[in-house]
């Protein structure tokens, strides 16, 4: 039996709407990306096999919106709250719309645990068009996810592999604490699609490299001193309470990051 035929037919067995739920599955498998009473966004999400599995995964205090520019029929009885907001996903209403439904989010981020987005292109035979137009659809699920991503938040999109993948993938990286490829086994074998899974949504005001004069107004117990940059903390090391120093930050979490004296 065909991989094609395998999940197909899984799919219909486990009243999936559409194979590409089991991607989903793998990626968070793989990833991590789901977790109890996450709010989830999946962008593209007409059939709604990929709203099934988020539904699941984030169980009964979750919450999951489906946004397409297609009406999505309704899931019965998905185990999460589910919501379904037509429109495009790139225009201030929707997802002010999306905002209306779960909430505005912390003054650092968004109201979103997860952004997903499994969409794609009209193929049309020509590879470097094809491909060219899903790093676009891509780009427009990550500037959303920007928006809507709470401090911490993870992102996946799937986007056809070639010339400009390298491209964007450098600038996912430069807005989450990592990235990577992922390519689930649900994927057919002919297929050039490969998934974008980016980590921990960084809404600090600082990245590594930079260099900043603080105040170092506290030390934590473990002995570093504590700055502040716009309410953001960096732990220092080799400094004292009181010290106004410049120092170079050299790693950047969700909600912190550490850095070092300038010598």
């Amino acid at each position: 039996m065909s991989g094609k035929d395998k999940y197909y037919n899984r799919a219909k067995q486990e009243g999936y709407r559409a194979r590409s739920a089991y991607k989903l599955k793998q990626l968070d498998e793989t990833a991590g990306l789901f977790g109890p009473g996450n709010t989830v966004i999946d962008l593209g999400a007409a059939p709604g096999g990929w709203l099934q599995v988020a539904a699941e995964r984030v169980g009964s205090e979750g919450t999951v919106v489906g946004v397409d520019r297609q009406r999505i029929d309704d899931l019965e009885d998905p185990e999460a709250t589910v919501e379904y907001v037509r429109g495009d996903m790139t225009e201030d209403s929707t997802k002010a719309e999306i905002r209306e439904l779960v909430g505005t989010g912390e003054e650092t981020g968004g109201p979103a645990d997860v952004v997903i987005s499994d969409m794609a292109p009209n193929v049309t035979g020509e590879y470097e068009l094809d491909h060219a137009r899903s790093v676009h659809l891509a780009r427009q699920a990550f500037e959303v996810a920007l928006d809507l991503l709470d401090s911490g938040g993870d992102f996946a999109a799937k986007v056809f592999d070639g010339q400009d993948l390298d491209g964007f993938e450098a600038d996912v990286e430069q807005e989450f604490e990592y990235v990577r490829r992922v390519r689930p086994d649900a994927t057919r074998d002919e297929s050039s699609e490969v998934y974008l899974v980016a980590k921990g949504r960084l809404t600090a005001p600082v990245r590594e490299g930079d260099t900043r004069e603080v105040e170092i107004v506290d030390v934590g117990r473990d002995g570093d001193g504590i700055a502040k940059i716009e309410g953001f903390t960096i732990f220092v090391s080799g400094v004292e309470e009181g010290d106004v120093v410049e120092i170079r930050v050299d790693d950047v979490k969700p909600r912190y990051a550490f850095g070092q004296p300038v010598e």
